[in-house]
């Protein structure tokens, strides 16, 4: 495949708003071969019209995201070999968003958002659920471990990244105004997320996970990109438009296109997630009418 490079500013697209509807989740196998990155064609993984969003992988074989149920959001699980849909708990009164699996447990955590405005971070089981985080309104996490989180908190007018102990119960504020993108670096004992600069742009930052929870510079995202996710520990995944992107950090530090699925009738590629593996992709897209 010839790839195509372009400059980190000259990439100008269309991100959908959290709240967008009609968005689906997709699945496409990943083969790497020394430098070359192939992504075979997106096969749509959720049956319902509406807002599906928010993928991530339970495990290497199944995922789960904000699937729309009747109107509401609730946790759907797609398994891949099965190529089945299932729901994961008995609904709620509230919709649940960015289901993820909790570390060494068969137990999912998502954000719900109450009918009464309340939003929280709960651990769900099939039929019941309990507050993971109290008093913290949690818009967007992932897990270092089983008993600690990072996550985008609802603060004034922003969102602040904070790191949460379980165990503890500690919650500490380290940066403001940051991103929904978080993630652990693969191989690392560090987290990444994005922070938004006074351009408005999204940067990437690793979090070091150690007691002095430092912060250091990776790359800044192409105007208008809020999501990412890595490939291995130096390759950064993006979409755009009908194309994915990856920026090698140890490459030439621009964003190449490696896949283009206009075609596949897929447009405004926005949310990411790689299975444990490196071996499988979703991604949440929208339909070409």
């Amino acid at each position: 495949m010839r790839l195509k490079i372009i400059p980190l500013l000259a990439l100008f697209l269309y991100v959908g708003s959290y709240g967008q509807t009609n968005t689906n989740v997709y699945f496409s196998l990943i083969n790497q071969s020394n430098d070359s990155i192939d992504i075979s064609p997106p096969n749509l993984i959720s049956p319902n019209p509406g807002y599906n969003n928010q993928p991530s992988f339970r495990d290497d074989l199944s995922i789960v995201y904000a699937g729309n149920n009747k109107g509401q959001s609730d946790i759907a699980h797609y398994s891949i070999i099965e190529k089945l849909n299932t729901w994961v708990h008995t609904p709620t009164s509230g919709g649940e968003y960015s289901p993820q699996a909790i570390p060494n447990s068969k137990n999912i955590a998502a954000v719900r958002l109450d009918t009464t405005g309340l939003q929280r971070l709960y651990e769900y089981t099939t039929k019941e659920s309990t507050l993971l985080i109290e008093d913290l309104q949690v818009a967007y996490y992932a897990f270092y471990n089983d008993s600690t989180i990072v996550s985008s908190v609802l603060g004034i007018n922003v969102l602040d990244l904070v790191v949460s102990d379980l165990k503890k119960k500690t919650n500490d504020t380290l940066v403001s105004n940051v991103g929904r993108s978080i993630h652990k670096i693969p191989g690392s004992n560090a987290m990444s997320y994005t922070a938004v600069n006074e351009e408005k742009n999204h940067e990437i930052f690793m979090l070091e996970m150690n007691e002095s929870l430092e912060s250091f510079f990776i790359c800044q995202l192409p105007v208008g990109i809020q999501d990412y996710v890595w490939l291995n520990d130096s390759v950064i995944l993006i979409g755009s438009g009908s194309k994915l992107y990856k920026y090698d950090m140890f490459g030439t530090q621009e964003w190449v296109v490696i896949s283009d699925f206009t075609e596949n009738g897929v447009k405004s590629i926005t949310r990411l997630a790689v299975s444990n593996d490196l071996k499988r992709i979703a991604m949440v897209a929208e339909s070409v009418d």
